[in-house]
């Protein structure tokens, strides 16, 4: 059974503050250069804001409102402030000449004002956003299995390290990652909603990658959102299931609730573009820069997403609130909580 309120009952930190803030940076640095080294990435600098209206903005769900405003040096054009670099990574990847088998990430900061704001969300994002120019004929669950596999590797390393550097915060993550189809969890869980069958699994086998994220279950009903001009999740693959996409959740043993670390998949190409722009009635997307672009031919064929940095750090460090290892708003009564439990949060 899930506590009530934003801590768990007995909850107390490892490390104290500043011993978090050494903690922080150590994992930040640390993990950028695992990922660089893994999947040949090449940090790139990234922008915080792009033109409205130019469908390089994630849109997320497709509800989710961005902040924007106006620039009185450019006649007063609209920019908005990112909400993931989802779809500029793949248009840098064109620009700059990457090549198959090497790619980008970048430190990317967003606010997303719509989202919740608890334990594990907060209105500003900070994520790896990664992107990788894939081999010729690799859009296969295979080639999914294979990245998810090397990602994984990157998160294990980063905690043996963490573990080495700061014994309190010692490995719990299972060897391997387990996959599993959102329509296997849909049958193993009928009874449950989506985000209670992610829980059930998570706690069985430790690290999960949920595979078909988006595309509408046997039920009629989608595991979780996706936008329809990134990931690729209504190809058929095998067994009549859908997607080349996918989550990686992990247990969270001090919260004792499951945690999404990071949201990837192989990107559209003009087809599956076309295709799930339909499906979402969003058809008059095609005409914006970003999608001509796509349908043009413009863009390499990639795999890439986004590895949340402050998920990261809180789950490595066996933290109870993301406020404890990123500054950010919280409701008064959080800080009443915190306090309670010898935690400031930032």
């Amino acid at each position: 059974m899930k506590y009530a309120g934003q801590f768990p009952p007995d909850y107390r930190p490892l490390l104290d503050q500043w011993l978090t803030e050494k903690a922080i940076k150590f994992i930040k640095d640390t993990f950028e250069r695992e990922l660089s080294g893994e999947l040949y990435l090449s940090r790139v600098t990234s922008p915080l804001f792009v033109p409205k209206g130019s469908g390089i903005n994630d849109d997320l769900n497709g509800i989710e409102r961005p902040c924007s405003f106006p620039v009185l040096n450019l006649n007063n054009e609209v920019m908005e402030i990112v909400q993931s670099l989802a779809k500029w990574k793949r248009m840098a990847l064109a620009d700059y000449g990457f090549t198959a088998n090497t790619g980008l990430y970048t430190d990317m900061n967003a606010i997303r004002p719509d989202d919740d704001i608890d334990e594990i969300h907060s209105i500003y994002v900070d994520q790896w956003d990664w992107e990788l120019v894939m081999p010729n004929q690799s859009r296969t669950v295979d080639y999914l299995k294979f990245v998810v596999k090397r990602l994984y590797r990157v998160i294990k390393r980063t905690e043996f390290l963490v573990s080495e550097m700061f014994p309190a915060c010692q490995v719990q993550l299972p060897e391997s990652i387990t996959f599993v189809h959102a329509e296997e969890a849909l049958e193993r869980y009928p009874q449950l909603a989506p985000a209670e069958r992610e829980r059930e699994l998570a706690r069985e086998y430790g690290a999960i990658f949920l595979i078909g994220v988006g595309y509408p279950l046997r039920d009629h009903v989608v595991h979780g959102g996706r936008a329809p001009d990134y990931d690729d999740w209504s190809t058929e693959t095998i067994n009549g299931y859908h997607g080349l996409n996918g989550d990686i959740v992990v247990w969270d043993h001090v919260r004792q609730d499951s945690l999404e670390l990071s949201s990837m998949g192989i990107r559209v190409d003009q087809e599956t573009l076309l295709r799930q722009l339909e499906m979402r009635n969003a058809v008059e997307r095609k005409d914006l820069y970003w999608h001509k672009r796509l349908l043009n031919g413009e863009f390499p064929q990639t795999i890439g997403g986004g590895i949340g940095q402050s998920r990261i750090c809180m789950f490595l460090l066996k933290k109870a609130h993301i406020g404890e290892v990123q500054a950010s708003i919280w409701p008064q009564e959080f800080h009443q909580e915190a306090a309670e439990h010898q935690v400031r949060l930032l």
